[in-house]
């Protein structure tokens, strides 16, 4: 039986998914979305999902981010999204919330993440990876390093047991196995300069944040995102128990409760 639903409060969910993956991701909460009543737009970025751009066609962290930014244009004057970000595609929001502050009510960020106005240059390219981890983290992942040709980007593309044991613990495994066929390689633009200026107090930073906390996240470490939260003031925080990193996989319903929450308090 369809849910019932209150039209008059039905909220647009753009949906942004994380490195490798793509809109796919979001399936199970994009139908819970849906049948409560919600406009959902699950935005495949660049090179991702089914994107038909490859990654040697991207150039820079803007061509990655067009989709999202092109959705954005979209939405009608005086209208406004809730835009959710996971992982990595927390920059993408963020660049969002840059252009277009006016078109969007809340962002949350789901282990995701979430640059700070007064420190733009942390972020997970600059932290999170320069912090000496081994490439042994990966495990089975395919690494190609920067290579001579200076318009082929280093890239990652996720193995099956990195993802088993580092992203999908708690999933169920038919959501391992749709990973498995549909995850595509994938780099974090590291070297591109938009991330030292990409964000401002008088745009970015008029748009409220709500941060997700995974607590059975095996990706993004405590501290890290210990550090993202207090480098951020006025993020309102959010913790799922059991949730890994890929928790609109691992515990859909929950997130559709926070999101349910949050579409009841920001307008």
């Amino acid at each position: 039986m369809a849910r019932e639903h209150d039209s008059t409060k039905s909220k647009h969910f753009v949906l942004i998914h994380g490195l490798c993956h793509g809109a796919w991701s979001w399936y199970k909460l994009s139908a819970l979305l849906q049948q409560a009543g919600h406009h959902v737009t699950a935005v495949d970025l660049a090179a991702c999902g089914t994107h038909p751009s490859r990654l040697d066609d991207l150039r820079s962290f803007t061509d990655y981010a067009e989709p999202l930014l092109q959705t954005m244009v979209l939405v009608p004057p005086g209208e406004k999204v809730i835009l959710v970000g996971h992982s990595f595609g927390g920059l993408s929001v963020s660049l969002a919330m840059e252009r277009f502050p006016e078109k969007i009510s809340v962002a949350v960020l789901a282990a995701a993440v979430m640059p700070c106005v007064e420190d733009p240059k942390f972020f997970i390219s600059k932290v999170y990876f320069s912090n000496g981890l081994p490439r042994e983290v990966f495990m089975d992942s395919k690494i190609k390093e920067k290579q001579d040709n200076p318009n082929q980007l280093p890239s990652i593309e996720f193995g099956p047991a990195y993802m088993s044991n580092r992203l999908y613990q708690n999933c169920p495994v038919e959501d391992l196995e749709l990973a498995k066929l549909l995850v595509r390689p994938g780099t974090d633009f590291s070297d591109d300069p938009i991330y030292e200026k990409m964000i401002t107090k008088e745009k970015y930073g008029l748009v409220p944040r709500v941060y997700i906390v995974c607590q059975d996240d095996l990706l993004v470490p405590k501290q890290f995102k210990k550090l993202m939260i207090e480098k951020s003031p006025g993020t309102e925080l959010v913790e799922i128990a059991g949730a890994d990193h890929m928790v609109m996989l691992s515990k859909p319903t929950e997130l559709f409760g926070v999101l349910q929450e949050v579409a009841k308090k920001y307008n």
